[in-house]
């Protein structure tokens, strides 16, 4: 088990990369806008370009996964990392920007997918959830870092948003060093033929070899009416994990601050209050999703991010500004103890094993498309209507009214194997 964990935490470092990269852009988007002189639409473009990335990135992710293993796969992402930081710290001009903010969005959404399905096949059931759960509280704790580097760099003049960015190259260049010591996923090699190698690495980790004795060995089509069901879960649940508005107060925190009337430096440091909340809550979900279980978290966790976003509407309408930033904390503290908790889990472990891959990638291309529209929409609403933040975040809370009916439908998945599954 100690190598189980050892392998697990070092494919989540990915995580890490994944939500420095979606939360970085918050501290520099302003910035950006004034050097480039983008209206509202071009600007929300240039801060969801990323997005648009991650659903190529994802959406390609499975049939690269399959084809070419579980490790090869994160040491590429780890060169894209790269490449992105350093191509948006040297960037020029603005279509040069959005080409490596683009690459870095292509990183993001194949990472979503290959991190959480790599340690989900090398997990045992007992343990699947923590440390599959790994993955988010990385990417929570990579957000966490963008912020408190936004807020450092903040003061360094036109090219603090250079600093912001850059400083990523770090982080990927470690990631990358230390993937090469991790072992190929027993299941995908099981699932390519290559059973003795698959063996190997199950007695290595410490785990039951269920797979290699299994009759479907092969990776087959997804999309096939005995699969419908999961398809349908791991769409819709993508699909409301980013209908509660969790990207746009992540990509634009500092500008949600200023709307209400914030000094403009502590627009800068509160979004360090969200990141460590979501840090917080993360680590809490994630200790406690395979002994409450997934169903139990995401039900909870939206009645509570209802209340707050109702509250958070009402702050941006003028009313009790004041306490907007324990309304948003709350809701952070919500979402992560649920939704964030939950979701990357839930894909990797509700496909079979044969479609998993595939799986995996319609769930998290479905979360990057909604991503995107609500990133790119969400500058256009609040700067085209005197009310418009109170009107989005109202939106937000009667889709998780939505939600709160749909997760009644959901099956849970603790405790049982992913054969099982």
């Amino acid at each position: 088990m100690k190598n189980v964990w050892k392998y697990a935490l070092i494919a989540s470092l990915g995580g890490f990369l994944f939500g420095f990269e979606t939360a970085v852009i918050s501290g520099a988007e302003r910035i950006i806008q004034k050097l480039w002189h983008l209206d509202s639409f071009w600007h929300g473009l240039t801060v969801s370009i990323s997005l648009i990335g991650t659903i190529l990135g994802a959406l390609y992710a499975g049939k690269i996964m399959n084809q070419y293993g579980r490790k090869k796969v994160l040491l590429f992402i780890a060169v894209l990392y790269l490449l992105s930081a350093i191509g948006c710290a040297l960037a020029g001009f603005w279509s040069m920007f959005l080409f490596f903010r683009f690459l870095g969005g292509v990183s993001v959404g194949i990472s979503s997918v290959v991190g959480p399905v790599y340690i989900t096949e090398i997990s045992p059931s007992k343990d699947r959830g923590k440390l599959t759960g790994l993955f988010q509280i990385m990417i929570v704790s990579g957000i966490f870092i963008a912020y408190l580097t936004n807020f450092l760099f903040a003061n360094l003049g036109d090219n603090a948003w250079r600093y912001m960015l850059g400083i990523m190259a770090i982080p990927s260049i470690a990631f990358y060093a230390l993937l090469r010591n991790i072992p190929e996923s027993p299941r995908w090699l099981a699932l390519n033929g290559d059973s003795e190698k698959a063996n190997v690495v199950f007695d290595k980790l410490g785990l039951e070899r269920t797979l290699v004795n299994d009759k479907q060995t092969q990776v087959t089509s997804l999309f096939q009416a005995r699969y419908f069901k999961p398809i349908i879960l791991a769409v819709m649940l993508a699909f409301f994990n980013q209908m509660t508005g969790i990207n746009a107060i992540l990509y634009y925190a500092p500008r949600i601050f200023d709307m209400a009337g914030f000094d403009a430096g502590l627009s800068y440091l509160q979004p360090i209050f969200i990141g460590g909340t979501n840090v917080l809550f993360t680590l809490l979900g994630m200790s406690i999703i395979d002994m409450v279980g997934r169903k139990k978290l995401l039900l909870w966790g939206a009645i509570g991010m209802f209340i707050f976003l109702m509250l958070t509407a009402y702050g941006l309408k003028g009313e009790a500004s004041s306490y907007l930033l324990f309304y948003i904390i709350g809701f952070i503290a919500c979402f992560a103890l649920s939704q964030g908790a939950v979701i990357w889990v839930f894909l990797a472990e509700i496909f079979p094993n044969e479609v998993r891959a595939q799986g995996s990638s319609l769930g998290s291309t479905t979360h990057w498309v909604f991503a995107a529209l609500i990133s790119w929409i969400f500058p256009i609403i609040v700067e085209g209507n005197a009310q418009g933040g109170f009107y989005i975040f109202l939106l937000y809370a009667v889709m998780v009214v939505f939600s709160f009916i749909f997760i009644l439908f959901l099956p849970e998945t603790k405790g049982k194997s992913l054969e099982e599954i």
